[in-house]
């Protein structure tokens, strides 16, 4: 019987395993040279002069919500389709998520939805790179024009790009403040949980890594009220092995889905998913489209692969959000997309035998 085939490998080679215990045996674990690299070693590849290691996606999306100065009375614009922490975390620091609507092809962000929503208490926006594909240019340039702090969740998207002015930028420099997740899933991993927070904004910048280490700045007095967000050194040697591989990870990612979707672009029952023109898409999830959902589960499931219905739930829907002002309004795309969207492998580590058997898996369905 042939081994089953994972949604998600993470990544571990000897060269992170030696990096993991050259750092234990430095008896440096926090607040080190690693993490400093690290955060500089990303902030380049991203494209912009400051970063910040810290604990998680979901504590980098909290910092860069109390970087903004947003709290109690704000309201934040986040997409009722992704995943539950780019609404909680607006939550967790007292300001409302008010949700918008997604596009029908990109499942970003719908901008013209965005605009309708904007009102006097509007503070920032929360744009999700959603399975690794950019949004809009168009959100830069409505949040600009509105004064509106725009956090880039990239959580999913260590890697992608889009032409913006001419110029080709990549994830970490699309918004007033972008932040990535290194979950195990993701395409860079570190270890366990892991985060960082990235901006080009001087003044941001002299303060990012203060806001995940209790408002300290290089002293033992806080400027600011902060608490410990910080990435251990242990995680921070791993996700710098880890960077040197992006790239390479990358490419296999788009070779892998180029082929998912050559399988499927005749399917009558299944439909691939889009990339926005202008945009290379990081792939962290393929996300397809079926009607027949709990039937093309079992169809994979029957053939050992992994597949997975993704955000079933709209966020205005979970249950922490049932004395919401929006939990009965409704959102037809997203609607649509979370009763239809289903997960199949594309990372990284798949060999050419599993790609094989995906694909001889959707041509038989």
């Amino acid at each position: 019987m042939p081994e089953r085939i994972p949604l998600a490998r993470p990544s571990w080679t000897s060269e992170m395993r030696q990096a993991a215990i050259d750092t234990l045996d430095s008896g440096h674990w926090v607040k080190g040279p690693q993490s400093r690299a690290f955060a500089q070693e990303f902030a380049e590849y991203c494209g912009v002069d400051f970063a910040s290691p810290c604990n998680s996606g979901s504590g980098a999306l909290i910092a860069a919500l109390r970087l903004l100065g947003i709290g109690p009375g704000d309201e934040v614009i986040v997409p009722s389709l992704t995943f539950i922490a780019t609404a909680t975390s607006t939550s967790m620091v007292g300001a409302t998520p008010v949700f918008a609507e997604v596009e029908s092809d990109y499942w970003c962000l719908d901008v013209e939805d965005v605009k309708r929503r904007i009102t006097s208490k509007t503070k920032g926006v929360i744009g999700v790179h959603l399975f690794g594909q950019c949004y809009g240019t168009e959100l830069i340039d409505l949040c600009k024009e509105h004064g509106l702090g725009l956090i880039e969740d990239a959580a999913q998207a260590h890697g992608a790009s889009i032409v913006h002015n001419g110029a080709e930028t990549m994830a970490g420099a699309l918004g007033t403040i972008s932040c990535f997740s290194f979950f195990p899933s993701k395409n860079i991993a570190v270890g366990g949980e892991g985060g960082m927070i990235t901006t080009a904004d001087a003044e941001i910048g002299a303060r990012i890594k203060s806001i995940v280490d209790h408002g300290r700045n290089g002293s033992l007095q806080s400027q600011e009220v902060g608490t410990n967000m910080r990435m251990s050194e242990v995680f921070a040697a791993i996700g710098r092995e880890q960077l040197k591989h992006l790239d390479d990870w990358l490419a296999r990612r788009h070779s892998n889905a180029a082929t998912l979707c050559r399988a499927i672009e005749a399917h009558p029952k299944l439909r691939a998913p889009q990339v926005r023109p202008g945009s290379e898409h990081a792939w962290h999830q393929y996300c397809l489209q079926t009607e027949d959902v709990e039937r093309f589960l079992q169809h994979m499931s029957a053939h050992d692969i992994d597949a997975r219905q993704i955000y079933p739930v709209p966020c205005h829907q979970h249950p922490v959000y049932n004395d919401h002002q929006q939990v009965n309004d409704e959102f037809p795309i997203t609607s649509h997309l979370s009763e239809q969207l289903i997960s199949i492998p594309v990372h990284h580590g798949l060999t050419d035998v599993e790609l094989e058997r995906i694909v001889d898996a959707l041509n038989t369905y």
